[in-house]
């Protein structure tokens, strides 16, 4: 009898200890809210964002309930960055460049002007240091960072009437994003940043003259060639473009080990499929764009070398404004400088 008790009591304790076991395996599930830059209807990026979400969603098989909310829908696109910041929103896709009040450093990190093709910004933020000091700038927001999309190339921006010299660009009222708006301030032109959804109405109204936003197939999504019929290439202030995943240092926290290593994965296929949607979907929206009455520039020389010569000016006054800036820059210089002996060997010329 003894023996028959002491065997149930063991069993017992096995059952015990499995079902532990069995919980401790199974994921807790955290809802994490997700405010997105741009609508889920404009091309590439919108419906990238969403199959972000699902994508998290089926590879931590549900453990990780992440919900997409249209630009507005939770807060202003506008204020991601403090609200996450504050915890009150879980996290955003967005972009750093949104955000260069905080600290104009935070540029460096989503695209910089006559800047590398994409391969090359990748490798200086993955393995030449940018990816750490771009968290290390985060962390002191109190969020968590990482890239979680990307596009090649972006067109240089819609005008009402064609710019045939850099004079005809002072006192334009436009939409510019990032350090390139700097440098266009520098030329006399007085920029502002707008979110996607506003600059349509923005640009019909005659709030601004002319936009850049992004690259042809989105830029049509949009409809400015309603407006604007001039368009103008190569965005030389966006040779490349990283987008951002940003969450809240406690939203963080809530999830396991296995599945933030999911959210990461989640962000670099992302990565992979928004440059490859951009790469192929924009010869067939040039076409589109240019049937319905728009002409497509290129930058004269003089005009694009002006453009070069100015960025190097604002390179300067942005170092000795701030210290994150000049680590940044000194980084990526030193990558970029070490990069060029595999750029001459590797690459057809």
């Amino acid at each position: 009898m003894h023996l028959a008790r002491a065997i149930a009591a063991f069993v017992a304790a096995l059952i015990v200890a499995f079902s532990t076991i069995a919980a401790d395996a199974q994921e807790k599930r955290v809802r994490m809210n997700m405010g997105a830059a741009f609508p889920g209807a404009m091309a590439i990026l919108g419906p990238g964002q969403i199959a972000f979400a699902e994508r998290v969603k089926k590879m931590s098989s549900g453990s990780v309930d992440m919900r997409f909310f249209e630009p507005g829908a939770l807060v202003p696109a506008s204020q991601y960055f403090d609200a996450v910041s504050s915890g009150s929103l879980d996290s955003a896709w967005t972009s750093l460049g949104f955000f260069t009040g905080k600290d104009i450093a935070f540029a460096m990190f989503s695209s910089v002007p006559f800047g590398p093709e994409l391969g090359e910004y990748l490798g200086w933020m993955k393995h030449g240091g940018g990816e750490k000091l771009m968290q290390e700038l985060a962390a002191k927001y109190n969020m968590e960072v990482m890239l979680c999309g990307s596009i090649a190339p972006e067109a240089s921006g819609w005008f009402r009437r064609e710019i045939k010299s850099v004079d005809d660009l002072k006192g334009l009222k436009m939409r510019f994003f990032g350090l390139g708006a700097i440098v266009m301030q520098k030329l006399g032109v007085a920029t502002q940043i707008l979110q996607a959804g506003e600059i349509f109405q923005a640009l019909q109204l005659g709030t601004i003259d002319a936009t850049e936003f992004s690259m042809p197939a989105m830029d049509l999504t949009l409809g400015f060639h309603q407006v604007a019929k001039h368009y103008y290439f190569p965005g030389w202030h966006q040779m490349a473009t990283f987008l951002h995943l940003i969450v809240s240092k406690q939203k963080w926290a809530e999830l396991s080990d296995a599945q933030k290593e999911i959210v990461k994965s989640g962000c670099d296929s992302t990565m992979m499929a928004n440059y490859a949607d951009g790469e192929a979907l924009q010869a067939k929206a040039i076409k589109e764009i240019q049937s319905k009455g728009v002409t497509i520039h290129y930058w004269k020389p003089e005009i694009l070398d002006t453009f070069r010569k100015t960025w190097l000016e604002v390179v300067e006054e942005q170092k000795a404004k701030s210290p994150e800036f000049a680590k940044a820059w000194a980084s990526y210089s030193a990558y970029r400088e070490e990069y060029k002996i595999w750029r001459e060997h590797g690459y057809l010329k």
